[in-house]
Parts: structure tokens; C-alpha cells; sequence
């Protein structure tokens, strides 16, 4: 990791710190343009915004899928304080930016908390196949 790397990364975990001291969860994640200036930043505000998808990852996903041209957007990097959740990894994911860094993987994360992961949702499917998929099919094509 290179040391410029380092910074974004401490940068990330500092704005980690603040969404904490705000009384958000502790992440924080910067967007770094492909000429290595920090495009913008953000932190969790889950808490103060009453919003469960107010993740920095996801908000930043966003606002590059709707402000960045898909070739600007392939030479981003987003650093992170915490591997994105599977939320934000299905966000970037559709987002095209060109790589994340993090700090902490969801595992280290996981092993700070008192409680865990989140309990799971039960998912029952699929289902009702030759109806569903007459909206899709052809859409990805």
C-alpha cells in the first residue's frame, strides 16, 4: 500500500470517528478521482438521518452514478473504514467505479461487536417463474 493510499485510509477512518461522535455508526469513505484528488466524502448518518441505506459507501455509490461519466466514474477509488456491507457491495457493484480499499473487513468488524452480524430475514422463492420473468427477459439483453 502505497502511502498515499495510507492517508485516504486514515482520512476515511477519521470521518468514521466523526460519524461516531455524532452519534452514527463509526464508518466514514472518501471517493478519489482517477487523478488522485478526493472527490468527495461521506459518513454513516443512519442514526441522525433516520435512514437505514444512509451508508457512506452507498451514498457515495450514488452520487458518482449520478454526477461521474461511466469512464470518470472506472477510475475512481472509493477508501472505506469498514468493508462495504452487501447493501453498498450490490450498490457498487451498478455503480462502475473502478475499485474500493478498506480498512477493517466485515470478519475484524464483526469481532468488535458485543452483539454480531445483524440476525438474517427469512427468504422463501423462488416462485411463479413463467410469470415473473416477462417483465425481465429481454431487459439485460
Amino acid at each position: 500500500m502505497t502511502p498515499e493510499a495510507e492517508g485516504f485510509l486514515r482520512r476515511a477512518i477519521a470521518l468514521a470517528a466523526a460519524a461516531r461522535e455524532a452519534g452514527n455508526p463509526p464508518f466514514g469513505s472518501l471517493l478519489v478521482g482517477p487523478d488522485g484528488t478526493v472527490l468527495i466524502e461521506s459518513q454513516n448518518t443512519t442514526i441522525t438521518d433516520r435512514d437505514i441505506s444512509f451508508h457512506p459507501e452507498l451514498k457515495l455509490a450514488v452520487w458518482a452514478a449520478r454526477e461521474l461519466t461511466p469512464e470518470v466514474a472506472a477510475g475512481t477509488t472509493m477508501y472505506t473504514s469498514c468493508q462495504p456491507c452487501e447493501m453498498c457491495t450490490g450498490a457498487l457493484a451498478r455503480s462502475g467505479l473502478g475499485g474500493v480499499v478498506y480498512a477493517l473487513s466485515g470478519e475484524q468488524l464483526n469481532g468488535l461487536k458485543s452483539t454480531g452480524a445483524f440476525p438474517a430475514v427469512p427468504q422463501e422463492g423462488p416462485a411463479l417463474y413463467d410469470e415473473a420473468r416477462v417483465p425481465v427477459d429481454g431487459y439485460y439483453s
